[in-house]
Protein backbone atom coordinates (compact mmCIF):
# COMPACT_ATOMS: atom_id res chain seq x y z
CA UNK A 1 0.00 0.00 0.00
CA UNK A 2 1.24 3.31 -1.18
CA UNK A 3 0.80 6.48 1.24
CA UNK A 4 0.82 10.07 0.39
CA UNK A 5 2.07 12.24 3.45
CA UNK A 6 1.77 15.83 3.27
CA UNK A 7 3.24 17.71 5.65
CA UNK A 8 5.73 14.94 6.36
CA UNK A 9 8.73 16.81 7.14
CA UNK A 10 6.90 18.39 9.57
CA UNK A 11 6.58 17.78 14.32
CA UNK A 12 3.95 14.88 14.04
CA UNK A 13 4.12 14.53 10.44
CA UNK A 14 7.70 13.18 10.40
CA UNK A 15 6.95 10.73 13.29
CA UNK A 16 3.76 9.47 11.17
CA UNK A 17 6.47 8.89 8.59
CA UNK A 18 9.35 7.73 10.50
CA UNK A 19 6.30 4.80 11.74
CA UNK A 20 5.27 4.46 8.29
CA UNK A 21 8.37 3.61 7.42
CA UNK A 22 8.94 0.70 10.09
CA UNK A 23 5.75 -0.79 9.05
CA UNK A 24 6.37 -1.02 5.84
CA UNK A 25 4.59 1.21 3.70
CA UNK A 26 5.58 2.73 0.77
CA UNK A 27 5.64 6.46 1.69
CA UNK A 28 5.95 9.46 -0.56
CA UNK A 29 6.22 13.08 1.27
CA UNK A 30 4.98 16.15 0.41
CA UNK A 31 6.44 19.12 2.02
CA UNK A 32 6.66 22.95 1.27
CA UNK A 33 9.88 23.40 3.90
CA UNK A 34 8.64 25.93 5.58
CA UNK A 35 10.65 27.69 8.48
CA UNK A 36 8.88 24.75 10.84
CA UNK A 37 9.32 21.84 7.80
CA UNK A 38 12.83 20.30 8.38
CA UNK A 39 13.98 17.25 6.29
CA UNK A 40 16.79 16.63 9.42
CA UNK A 41 13.26 15.15 11.03
CA UNK A 42 13.50 12.55 7.83
CA UNK A 43 17.09 11.53 8.02
CA UNK A 44 17.01 8.33 9.41
CA UNK A 45 14.65 7.29 6.56
CA UNK A 46 15.79 9.49 3.35
CA UNK A 47 16.31 6.96 1.38
CA UNK A 48 13.16 4.71 1.89
CA UNK A 49 10.90 7.60 0.88
CA UNK A 50 10.50 9.58 -2.19
CA UNK A 51 10.21 13.44 -1.08
CA UNK A 52 8.58 16.21 -3.35
CA UNK A 53 9.13 20.26 -2.12
CA UNK A 54 5.72 21.48 -3.03
CA UNK A 55 3.29 23.74 -1.94
CA UNK A 56 -0.15 22.06 -1.61
CA UNK A 57 -1.71 24.76 -2.99
CA UNK A 58 0.24 24.13 -6.27
CA UNK A 59 -2.92 21.80 -8.43
CA UNK A 60 -0.31 21.40 -11.25
CA UNK A 61 2.59 20.18 -9.48
CA UNK A 62 0.11 18.29 -6.97
CA UNK A 63 -1.63 16.80 -9.58
CA UNK A 64 2.06 15.56 -11.06
CA UNK A 65 2.52 14.21 -7.89
CA UNK A 66 -0.37 11.92 -8.09
CA UNK A 67 0.09 10.62 -11.37
CA UNK A 68 3.46 9.83 -10.90
CA UNK A 69 2.76 7.74 -7.23
CA UNK A 70 -0.54 7.15 -7.56
CA UNK A 71 -1.14 6.53 -3.88
CA UNK A 72 -3.84 4.27 -1.97
CA UNK A 73 -3.90 6.95 1.05
CA UNK A 74 -3.65 10.35 1.37
CA UNK A 75 -2.44 11.47 5.10
CA UNK A 76 -3.22 14.86 5.36
CA UNK A 77 -0.86 16.56 7.61
CA UNK A 78 0.39 19.50 6.12
CA UNK A 79 -0.98 22.81 8.21
CA UNK A 80 0.10 26.03 9.46
CA UNK A 81 0.00 25.25 12.93
CA UNK A 82 0.86 28.04 15.30
CA UNK A 83 -1.97 29.66 16.72
CA UNK A 84 0.02 33.23 17.79
CA UNK A 85 1.35 33.57 14.11
CA UNK A 86 -2.47 33.39 12.88
CA UNK A 87 -3.33 35.93 15.18
CA UNK A 88 0.06 38.00 13.58
CA UNK A 89 -1.18 37.57 10.28
CA UNK A 90 -4.12 35.06 9.45
CA UNK A 91 -3.54 35.35 5.35
CA UNK A 92 -1.21 31.74 5.25
CA UNK A 93 -3.90 29.82 7.58
CA UNK A 94 -5.97 30.39 5.03
CA UNK A 95 -4.42 30.12 1.94
CA UNK A 96 -2.27 26.74 3.32
CA UNK A 97 -5.18 24.74 5.59
CA UNK A 98 -8.16 25.86 3.57
CA UNK A 99 -7.00 26.58 -0.21
CA UNK A 100 -4.61 23.25 0.11
CA UNK A 101 -6.69 21.23 1.43
CA UNK A 102 -9.37 21.87 -1.35
CA UNK A 103 -6.45 21.60 -3.96
CA UNK A 104 -6.05 18.04 -2.00
CA UNK A 105 -9.68 16.94 -1.77
CA UNK A 106 -10.11 17.50 -5.58
CA UNK A 107 -6.91 15.72 -7.07
CA UNK A 108 -7.75 12.63 -4.36
CA UNK A 109 -11.26 12.34 -5.65
CA UNK A 110 -10.03 13.08 -9.76
CA UNK A 111 -7.82 9.85 -9.00
CA UNK A 112 -10.35 7.56 -7.20
CA UNK A 113 -7.84 8.19 -4.11
CA UNK A 114 -9.13 4.95 -1.76
CA UNK A 115 -8.57 6.95 1.21
CA UNK A 116 -8.40 10.44 2.45
CA UNK A 117 -7.02 11.00 6.49
CA UNK A 118 -8.09 14.47 7.16
CA UNK A 119 -6.19 15.73 10.32
CA UNK A 120 -7.94 18.39 12.46
CA UNK A 121 -7.35 19.56 15.87
CA UNK A 122 -9.45 19.69 18.88
CA UNK A 123 -9.08 23.45 18.79
CA UNK A 124 -12.22 23.28 16.22
CA UNK A 125 -14.46 22.60 19.03
CA UNK A 126 -13.87 26.49 20.64
CA UNK A 127 -13.17 26.22 24.55
CA UNK A 128 -15.12 24.39 27.73
CA UNK A 129 -14.98 25.74 30.58
CA UNK A 130 -14.01 23.84 34.53
CA UNK A 131 -15.80 20.73 33.35
CA UNK A 132 -16.97 19.14 30.09
CA UNK A 133 -15.85 17.55 27.30
CA UNK A 134 -15.99 17.93 23.70
CA UNK A 135 -17.46 14.88 21.66
CA UNK A 136 -17.44 14.32 17.83
CA UNK A 137 -20.52 15.71 17.73
CA UNK A 138 -20.19 19.06 20.03
CA UNK A 139 -20.56 21.97 17.36
CA UNK A 140 -17.67 23.40 16.29
CA UNK A 141 -17.11 27.45 17.48
CA UNK A 142 -13.57 27.91 16.38
CA UNK A 143 -12.02 31.05 18.16
CA UNK A 144 -8.76 32.16 15.89
CA UNK A 145 -7.79 32.60 13.16
CA UNK A 146 -5.26 29.15 13.15
CA UNK A 147 -8.67 27.04 14.25
CA UNK A 148 -11.14 28.41 11.79
CA UNK A 149 -9.16 27.28 9.07
CA UNK A 150 -8.68 24.19 10.79
CA UNK A 151 -12.19 23.81 10.91
CA UNK A 152 -12.66 24.98 7.19
CA UNK A 153 -10.31 22.10 6.14
CA UNK A 154 -12.55 19.71 8.77
CA UNK A 155 -15.35 20.60 7.24
CA UNK A 156 -14.09 20.20 3.46
CA UNK A 157 -13.28 16.98 3.98
CA UNK A 158 -16.52 15.76 5.14
CA UNK A 159 -18.58 17.38 2.43
CA UNK A 160 -16.40 15.89 -0.22
CA UNK A 161 -17.55 12.93 1.34
CA UNK A 162 -20.91 13.57 1.48
CA UNK A 163 -21.41 15.11 -1.80
CA UNK A 164 -19.01 13.00 -3.93
CA UNK A 165 -18.23 9.85 -2.58
CA UNK A 166 -14.55 10.68 -1.61
CA UNK A 167 -13.75 8.05 1.25
CA UNK A 168 -12.53 11.09 3.94
CA UNK A 169 -11.94 10.22 7.44
CA UNK A 170 -11.69 13.30 10.00
CA UNK A 171 -8.97 13.02 12.97
CA UNK A 172 -9.01 15.85 15.84
CA UNK A 173 -6.25 15.20 17.86
CA UNK A 174 -5.37 16.91 21.10
CA UNK A 175 -2.25 19.35 21.58
CA UNK A 176 0.63 17.01 20.62
CA UNK A 177 4.41 17.42 22.42
CA UNK A 178 7.68 15.58 22.22
CA UNK A 179 10.69 14.50 19.92
CA UNK A 180 11.39 17.30 16.86
CA UNK A 181 9.01 20.18 17.74
CA UNK A 182 9.59 23.50 16.45
CA UNK A 183 11.02 25.54 19.61
CA UNK A 184 7.76 28.33 19.20
CA UNK A 185 5.32 26.16 20.94
CA UNK A 186 5.48 25.98 24.78
CA UNK A 187 7.10 23.14 25.72
CA UNK A 188 9.94 23.36 23.64
CA UNK A 189 9.91 27.34 24.50
CA UNK A 190 10.10 26.45 28.06
CA UNK A 191 12.79 23.99 27.70
CA UNK A 192 15.31 26.48 25.52
CA UNK A 193 14.44 29.34 27.56
CA UNK A 194 15.02 27.46 30.71
CA UNK A 195 18.41 25.89 29.82
CA UNK A 196 19.84 29.23 28.96
CA UNK A 197 18.14 30.82 32.42
CA UNK A 198 16.09 33.31 30.22
CA UNK A 199 12.69 34.36 31.13
CA UNK A 200 9.97 32.23 30.49
CA UNK A 201 7.25 33.76 29.33
CA UNK A 202 3.73 32.48 29.94
CA UNK A 203 0.28 34.37 28.98
CA UNK A 204 -1.75 35.63 31.69
CA UNK A 205 -1.66 33.47 35.02
CA UNK A 206 -0.76 30.29 33.43
CA UNK A 207 -4.58 28.76 34.28
CA UNK A 208 -5.36 27.57 30.91
CA UNK A 209 -5.64 23.73 30.75
CA UNK A 210 -4.64 21.50 27.79
CA UNK A 211 -4.86 17.81 26.70
CA UNK A 212 -1.18 16.74 26.13
CA UNK A 213 -0.66 14.11 23.77
CA UNK A 214 3.02 12.08 23.04
CA UNK A 215 3.16 12.25 19.60
CA UNK A 216 4.29 8.87 19.34
CA UNK A 217 0.42 7.87 20.20
CA UNK A 218 -0.80 10.58 18.25
CA UNK A 219 0.94 8.95 14.85
CA UNK A 220 -0.12 5.27 15.89
CA UNK A 221 -3.68 6.02 16.45
CA UNK A 222 -4.01 7.50 13.03
CA UNK A 223 -3.00 4.02 11.81
CA UNK A 224 -5.42 2.17 13.52
CA UNK A 225 -7.91 4.58 12.47
CA UNK A 226 -6.52 4.27 8.72
CA UNK A 227 -6.64 0.39 9.24
CA UNK A 228 -10.25 0.01 11.44
CA UNK A 229 -12.33 3.23 10.80
CA UNK A 230 -14.87 3.81 8.85
CA UNK A 231 -15.44 6.10 6.05
CA UNK A 232 -17.53 9.55 6.82
CA UNK A 233 -16.53 9.18 10.37
CA UNK A 234 -14.65 11.36 13.37
CA UNK A 235 -12.45 10.33 15.64
CA UNK A 236 -11.08 12.21 18.61
CA UNK A 237 -7.80 11.42 19.29
CA UNK A 238 -6.58 12.30 22.93
CA UNK A 239 -4.46 11.11 26.30
CA UNK A 240 -6.71 12.38 29.32
CA UNK A 241 -3.62 13.55 30.16
CA UNK A 242 -5.09 17.27 30.94
CA UNK A 243 -2.60 20.15 32.58
CA UNK A 244 -2.44 24.06 33.32
CA UNK A 245 0.03 25.72 31.36
CA UNK A 246 1.83 26.92 34.70
CA UNK A 247 2.11 22.74 36.07
CA UNK A 248 3.40 22.45 32.47
CA UNK A 249 6.16 24.90 33.03
CA UNK A 250 6.69 23.85 36.45
CA UNK A 251 7.02 20.23 35.81
CA UNK A 252 9.95 21.33 32.98
CA UNK A 253 11.94 23.78 34.86
CA UNK A 254 12.07 20.39 38.10
CA UNK A 255 13.74 17.78 35.31
CA UNK A 256 16.20 20.66 34.15
CA UNK A 257 16.74 21.77 37.99
CA UNK A 258 15.97 25.31 37.15
CA UNK A 259 14.42 27.87 39.44
CA UNK A 260 10.76 28.74 39.42
CA UNK A 261 11.55 32.68 39.77
CA UNK A 262 12.02 32.33 35.48
CA UNK A 263 8.46 32.27 35.36
CA UNK A 264 7.78 36.04 34.04
CA UNK A 265 3.62 36.31 33.44
CA UNK A 266 2.76 38.39 30.27
CA UNK A 267 -0.17 40.00 28.65
CA UNK A 268 -2.63 37.00 27.54
CA UNK A 269 -2.78 35.85 23.73
CA UNK A 270 -6.55 37.34 22.46
CA UNK A 271 -8.87 35.15 22.13
CA UNK A 272 -6.99 32.57 24.51
CA UNK A 273 -8.97 29.68 25.35
CA UNK A 274 -9.72 28.33 28.55
CA UNK A 275 -9.31 24.73 28.25
CA UNK A 276 -9.29 21.83 25.77
CA UNK A 277 -10.69 18.44 26.97
CA UNK A 278 -11.48 15.57 24.42
CA UNK A 279 -13.79 12.39 25.07
CA UNK A 280 -12.58 9.10 23.30
CA UNK A 281 -15.17 6.46 24.22
CA UNK A 282 -15.55 6.18 20.16
CA UNK A 283 -11.55 5.68 19.20
CA UNK A 284 -11.50 3.42 22.22
CA UNK A 285 -14.90 1.41 21.36
CA UNK A 286 -14.73 1.11 17.79
CA UNK A 287 -11.14 0.89 17.10
CA UNK A 288 -9.44 -0.12 20.44
CA UNK A 289 -6.98 2.67 20.48
CA UNK A 290 -5.82 3.99 23.91
CA UNK A 291 -2.78 6.47 24.28
CA UNK A 292 0.32 4.88 25.87
CA UNK A 293 1.89 7.25 27.21
CA UNK A 294 1.47 9.61 30.37
CA UNK A 295 2.08 13.08 30.71
CA UNK A 296 5.28 12.50 33.19
CA UNK A 297 6.88 9.58 30.75
CA UNK A 298 6.65 11.76 28.12
CA UNK A 299 7.81 15.11 29.25
CA UNK A 300 11.04 13.49 30.85
CA UNK A 301 11.24 11.48 27.51
CA UNK A 302 10.73 14.83 25.75
CA UNK A 303 13.31 17.36 27.68
CA UNK A 304 16.01 14.34 27.74
CA UNK A 305 15.12 14.68 23.60
CA UNK A 306 15.87 18.51 23.90
CA UNK A 307 19.34 18.08 25.50
CA UNK A 308 20.58 15.54 23.64
CA UNK A 309 19.80 17.68 20.27
CA UNK A 310 20.20 21.11 21.64
CA UNK A 311 22.12 22.09 18.03
CA UNK A 312 19.71 21.23 16.03
CA UNK A 313 17.19 23.85 18.71
CA UNK A 314 19.93 25.94 18.41
CA UNK A 315 19.96 26.43 14.79
CA UNK A 316 16.63 27.77 14.74
CA UNK A 317 17.90 30.81 17.61
CA UNK A 318 18.43 33.84 15.82
CA UNK A 319 14.83 33.20 13.50
CA UNK A 320 13.21 32.56 17.06
CA UNK A 321 14.28 35.57 18.77
CA UNK A 322 12.81 37.62 16.53
CA UNK A 323 9.50 36.16 16.41
CA UNK A 324 9.97 35.72 20.27
CA UNK A 325 10.29 39.75 20.27
CA UNK A 326 6.74 40.16 18.05
CA UNK A 327 4.54 37.87 19.91
CA UNK A 328 5.66 38.43 24.00
CA UNK A 329 6.94 42.40 23.60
Amino acid sequence: MKLLVTGGAGFIGSEFVRQAVDKGYEVAVVDKLTYAGDLERLKEVEDKITFYKADITNREFIEHIFKVEKPDVVVHWAAESHVDRSILDATPFIETNVKGTQVLLDIAKENNTKQFINIATDEVYGELGEEGQFYEDTPLVPNSPYSVSKASADMLGRAYYKTYGLPVITVRPSNNYGWWQYPEKLIPVVILKALNDEPIPVYGTGENVREWLFVSDCAEAVFEIMEKGKDGEIYNVGSGEERKNIEVVKAILSLLNKPEDLITFVKDRPGHDFRYSLNTDKIEREIGWKAKVTFEEGIEKTVKWYLENIDWVEKKLKYLKEYWNKVYS
